[in-house]
């Protein structure tokens, strides 16, 4: 029986988020299970994270990401892959190589505990396009829309879809680029959406996930 084009794309959006479910929810294991402690990671932040992340991880620079209510195992799986580098970013890796298994929990946790700062979109045409990709995908090319897995609302889902609600557009611009171009290299997924996405596209997902609440 041969499915119709638009029951088609939506059978393949949603093979596509499950399969990504089940890949993205393995790393989340031992380690996320150990107590936290929010006392001693909210004094590692500050000491080692807080000079680039600001102030209970709202980050104030544009191309640094803002870490503040983002899932804790997410942020646990991507210190982890830092320090293994597995994903790669100097800076990064360095910082994340000083910190202990415990610290990286600690300082997960604590960042989950934080209330995020809105953001705000800029670009008027560019936002309808952003919202048109990030809700509905672009079926002629096989993407899926954003919201399948992070939400409509960009809340994500935590232990497999991090939180993008009122990320720096800067930021989300560089990554989804970094996906597209192998820059990066973590998320099999990403790079599969990436891939058949132009630089304004990207620009206009980014700008639209700035705003998003």
């Amino acid at each position: 029986m041969k499915l119709p084009a638009s029951l088609l794309f939506i059978a393949i959006a949603t093979a596509w988020c499950v399969g990504g479910f089940a890949q993205q929810a393995a790393p989340a294991s031992s380690p996320t299970q150990a107590k936290p402690d929010l006392a001693k990671g909210e004094a590692s932040f500050g000491a080692v994270c807080a000079a680039c992340h600001g102030p209970e991880g709202n980050s104030l620079i544009p191309g640094n990401p803002k870490l503040a209510q983002q899932h804790a195992p997410y942020l646990i799986k991507q210190l982890q892959e830092f320090k293994s580098g597995k994903r790669a970013n100097p800076i990064m890796s360095g910082v994340a190589g000083t910190l202990t298994p415990a610290d990286v929990i600690n300082v997960a946790n604590w960042l989950s505990t934080r209330q995020a700062k809105p953001g705000f979109a800029r670009e008027k045409e560019l936002v309808i396009l952003g919202e048109r990709i990030y809700r509905g995908g672009i079926a002629e090319r096989q993407v899926p829309a954003c919201a399948g897995c992070h939400s409509p609302n960009g809340a994500g889902i935590p232990a497999q879809y991090p939180r993008l609600s009122g990320q720096h557009a800067e930021y989300a611009v560089a990554q989804l680029t970094g996906f597209r171009d192998g820059l990066r290299k973590n998320s099999v997924q990403m790079a599969e959406v990436t891939a058949r996405m132009n630089d304004r596209e990207i620009k206009a997902v980014a700008d639209y996930i700035a705003g998003l609440r």
